[in-house]
């Protein structure tokens, strides 16, 4: 079976001229979830924001079978979902239901067809009485969960999260952590927090100066380079996420 995503021998620079991928190569396979763990400027997030186009390197990326070409990019972009580490970014409309409903009116849907996709979305993620509060009148937790359920209204074949626990207490960091081990799709988790890649990752790889230095399970990779836990997940909630 073709893996989901597939990148050959990914370079970047900075404008500056400053290398910031040296050579990447990565799958993704459909239902894995994969941990990127490595330093602060190691290229994780540059590595993922060059899944959905928004960095061009050089080198070979495909997506669901497509090339990463601008042709491409608005199928490859419905089929990504990214969700990035501030939450604030991507909650732009007055209400939380009209910011999930966004998508789906971008991709075609009637206004009716839209709402009830986001009534359903907000619903899934546990919002549903928050759908018509303002998104800055969220708490970090909810307003997490309302950009996960502005992206999981698009009905992406795959989730890229971008540190997800960052600014949240642990209450919130547990209910985020089993509403996306709940969730079907493939995902790419970028986090410093072991307790999380512990309960969603099956497979790891550390980042080191732009260049992919291992790989392996999540347990073997932090063990290896010392990468101490931060949080401990509850059994029930590892149990859920191992998959």
């Amino acid at each position: 079976m073709a893996p989901l995503i597939e990148v050959r021998n990914l370079r970047y620079r900075y404008p500056d001229g400053t290398p910031a991928l040296r050579g990447i190569d990565f799958q993704l396979s459909g239902g894995e979830t994969v941990i990127l763990l490595g330093r602060n400027g190691s290229g994780k997030t540059t590595f993922v924001l060059h899944l959905n186009g928004l960095l061009q390197g050089e080198g070979e990326i495909r997506v669901c079978g497509l090339s990463m070409e601008k042709r491409n990019l608005r199928e490859i972009r419905r089929r990504i979902g990214v969700v990035f580490q501030e939450a604030d970014e991507q909650l732009f409309m007055p209400t939380v239901i009209e910011d999930v409903a966004y998508g789906p009116l971008n991709l075609g849907n009637t206004p009716l067809q839209a709402r009830e996709t986001a009534l359903c979305t907000l619903k899934d993620t546990g919002l549903e009485g928050c759908r018509d509060k303002a998104p800055y009148h969220l708490s970090a937790g909810e307003k997490r969960r309302a950009a996960l359920a502005g992206v999981l209204a698009m009905r992406p074949d795959i989730l890229i999260l971008d540190e997800p626990t960052t600014s949240l207490d642990p209450p919130g960091q547990t209910d985020l952590v089993r509403l996306l081990a709940a969730l079907p799709q493939a995902k790419i988790i970028t986090t410093h927090d072991t307790g999380l890649a512990r309960a969603l990752g099956g497979r790891a790889v550390f980042f080191e100066d732009g260049k992919i230095v291992a790989e392996g399970g999540v347990e073997e990779l932090i063990h290896r380079f010392d990468w101490e836990p931060h949080h401990h997940w509850s059994n029930s909630a590892r149990s859920t996420g191992d998959r």
